[in-house]
């Protein structure tokens, strides 16, 4: 059960903790009761299905005084013995809250709470009434991130996530682009035990040589021209929780050597600094190359491959996903007609085959902006086939390109032009695929006005 379906009784003498517990839980929890007088519990919860009672220790009537809490909780365990009950108490009263625990009580707060601490304590205790079988399916979703999917590939990459997450274990993620690595990456940190500390995100693949030193690893005032103050990096940051690299496969051999020895020795040291500084983190790895083609050593270490995949997982192309594709749509469907202001849409059979038919090279992403632009473009609330268009960039050039010339030149310009596509911009690697220089790459973009 959760705490939106969940029937809360309060029962203190302060009607402004009443007053303020009902303004709290008013949209969480499905029903709300509150009571001054602890004469009324047992009508109260013997005609109404209580989840919860959160019993104030102490009542200004004269029953037991110092103890009234204890003396209701112990009527309330006769009258039904697995009622839960959460004891509100001041500081003065830990002792006695203590004491209620050995009594039966589920758990206890200390007043003046914080308002996100009360919520959680609801929702633990309601977790803890669940049963085994109940709790393993809880504890399999216990996470805000989204992911869609009931196709076989999918389930497997959900089994192997619930048995990774938990876990300390550096994880690479492999898949094409826009598969949703990055979802991925947090889905993972939000089931692992370090879900309660940072999560950092950096992509790697887009810092040059100077700010991948600075923005990793931070830096010490003065310890180049615009260090005008200290700087804590980004690895430092994510000490006790969880670091996240996009884009790995994209830094060079320098970076890959900086980042293995923090890696190895667990300790970071600072730009100008002279002492370095032990960090805790657990690492998180996204690539889009695959990893017999990361695993060749002229492109990337081994041995840093071996320290950041302990276990790699790969997220399945949509292509592969057969009727993951409709629901992804009416995911999308839901999320635009609301950003749009739209009446609530619905797939017509044609748009479904459409969808269907396709081959996605640009993945979930390239479903998401399509049904984007229909949703927009369309003039009913029926996305029909003549509203899904696909986008020209994720086309393949090959479809519409002039016949092949046999020309050298044009030869040499298009191979230059579709290698630093596949690599993003990223020179370096298109010169290393190319089996040029940077320089001779440069040489000839400026030839072919590129």
């Amino acid at each position: 059960m959760n705490l939106h379906q969940a029937n809360i009784l309060i029962v203190d003498d302060d009607k402004d903790v009443l007053t303020a517990v009902r303004f709290l839980l008013k949209m969480e929890a499905k029903t709300v009761l509150t009571e001054t007088n602890p004469e009324n519990i047992h009508k109260l919860i013997m005609t109404n299905d209580i989840d919860i009672v959160m019993l104030d220790m102490n009542f200004r009537s004269s029953i037991n005084t110092g103890n009234e809490g204890l003396f209701w909780l112990k009527e309330i365990k006769k009258w039904k013995p697995a009622q839960s009950v959460i004891m509100i108490t001041a500081y003065a009263d830990i002792d006695l809250a203590i004491k209620s625990l050995k009594e039966g009580a589920a758990d206890f707060i200390v007043k003046p709470w914080h308002n996100e601490n009360l919520i959680n304590l609801l929702t633990e205790t309601l977790y803890k009434q669940t049963s085994p079988e109940i709790k393993e399916k809880i504890n399999e979703r216990k996470t805000d991130v989204k992911i869609i999917g009931a196709s076989e590939s999918m389930q497997l990459l959900f089994h192997k996530l619930q048995k990774i997450a938990p876990t300390d274990a550096n994880i690479l993620i492999l898949g094409e682009n826009g598969t949703g690595k990055d979802l991925v990456a947090r889905y993972i940190y939000q089931l692992s035990l370090r879900r309660n500390y940072p999560y950092i995100k950096v992509d790697v693949g887009s810092l040059t040589e100077t700010l991948f030193e600075s923005e990793l690893f931070g830096h010490k005032k003065g310890a180049f021209t615009d260090a005008r103050e200290d700087r804590t990096g980004l690895i430092e940051a994510a000490d006790k929780g969880t670091l996240f690299l996009d884009e790995i496969g994209n830094i060079t051999l320098q970076q890959q050597a900086k980042l293995l020895t923090v890696l190895q020795n667990r300790e970071v040291t600072r730009l100008g600094a002279n002492a370095p500084t032990p960090v805790d983190i657990r690492l998180l790895s996204a690539t889009n190359l695959p990893l017999r083609e990361l695993a060749n050593e002229t492109h990337f270490r081994r041995d840093l491959i071996y320290r950041i995949n302990t276990v790699e997982i790969t997220v399945p192309p949509l292509r592969e996903r057969g009727e993951d594709i409709i629901l992804l749509a009416e995911h999308f469907l839901e999320i635009y007609e609301k950003k749009y202001f739209k009446q609530k849409f619905r797939l017509s059979d044609s748009a479904k085959k459409k969808l269907m038919l396709y081959h996605y090279p640009g993945n979930v992403r390239e479903l998401q902006y399509t049904i984007e632009r229909g949703v927009i473009m369309s003039d009913s609330n029926v996305l029909k086939a003549e509203d899904i268009t696909f986008s020209p960039m994720e086309q393949p050039e090959e479809n519409n390109q002039p016949i092949p010339t046999h020309n050298l030149e044009d030869l040499e310009r298009t191979a230059i032009e579709q290698v630093i596509q596949k690599h993003n911009g990223n020179i370096s690697q298109a010169a290393k695929e190319l089996g040029l220089t940077r320089g001779a790459l440069y040489r000839r973009l400026e030839k072919y006005g590129l």
